[in-house]
């Protein structure tokens, strides 16, 4: 890392209802996969930092769950206080919307925007959009609604413009020495990352089978060498969920456990053992207790 006399580090909150591409733009910009994604609704559930260090830059990105407005329980309360604990905390936010896609979930986000710290705002998946001269009138709506600091246009996926988006947050964040070291890429240890993962696989490979009330625990994470052996708790909120999970003679189950182990063994670059199994809790999402004891 440079020792640079203007070096800017800060806190960069991502934020936005459900699905608009907040993990997809720190993992594009991170140049790994760290948040989970997927289609579904409430794929990230909790905070996760994911630092990028430049020569004279570190960006300290704490990508939030999605705000949420359906399901009032237990689960979802936690998620949404931890929405606003982020906003309340950090330098900057990095608001996302979906390019042409403005609704109630978006107009939620935008009431708990702060005041007190500059706030940017992402128009994501503009490569999706065909006609393209409706997006400088969406833009100037956008523009608006809040008084964002900035406004840019972005396809996370397709990686267009997150040069400009960097360079963009960069202006606002004060110029202080960096806080983790260069080869920092998060706060998070492997036994949550491995967690996650397999709950990816779980959203990605169930679709709309998949019950709202799914977690994963890691009961056991042991390293040998250069081998980790993990041992992964599936929960699930009801007993006639247990064979939508574990599939076919296994099928599903064991697919999910494969991808994930692939992943996992490229994120840590070392050698995975992975067994997993399912667990049956009633009502854990609906239980501040159990809710809690899950890390939410």
């Amino acid at each position: 890392m440079k020792d640079s006399p203007d070096f800017r580090c800060g806190t960069i909150a991502i934020t936005g209802r459900p699905n608009v591409g907040k993990s997809t733009i720190l993992n594009h910009v991170m140049g790994l996969k760290l948040s989970i994604t997927s289609r579904k609704a409430q794929t990230t559930r909790h905070r996760l930092l994911g630092i990028h260090t430049t020569d004279d830059t570190q960006f300290l990105f704490v990508d939030t769950p999605g705000f949420q407005l359906q399901h009032v329980n237990a689960l979802n309360s936690a998620m949404n206080r931890t929405v606003k604990q982020v906003l309340s905390e950090v330098d900057v936010v990095l608001c996302v919307v979906e390019a042409m896609k403005f609704g109630v979930g978006d107009e939620k986000v935008f009431e708990i925007l702060p005041t007190h710290c500059p706030v940017l705002l992402a128009v994501n998946k503009v490569d999706l959009v065909k006609d393209k001269g409706k997006l400088l009138p969406f833009i100037k709506e956008m523009a608006a609604k809040f008084p964002f600091a900035d406004v840019i246009p972005i396809s996370a996926k397709k990686s267009l413009q997150l040069d400009e988006l960097l360079s963009t947050l960069r202006k606002h964040l004060p110029e202080q020495p960096a806080i983790y070291g260069e080869d920092e890429l998060t706060d998070r240890n492997e036994r949550f990352l491995a967690a996650e993962l397999i709950r990816e696989k779980l959203f990605r490979l169930l679709g709309e089978e998949i019950p709202y009330a799914i977690s994963v625990e890691i009961e056991k994470f042991e390293q040998e060498g250069g081998l980790r052996r993990i041992h992964a708790a599936i929960i699930v909120d009801k007993e006639n969920q247990k064979p939508i999970v574990i599939g076919k003679d296994g099928e599903k189950l064991k697919r999910v456990s494969t991808e994930a182990r692939l992943d996992m063994e490229r994120l840590f670059n070392a050698k995975v053992w992975l067994e997993t199994w399912v667990k049956v809790r009633s009502g854990w999402a609906d239980d501040v207790r159990a809710v809690k004891s899950l890390g939410y």
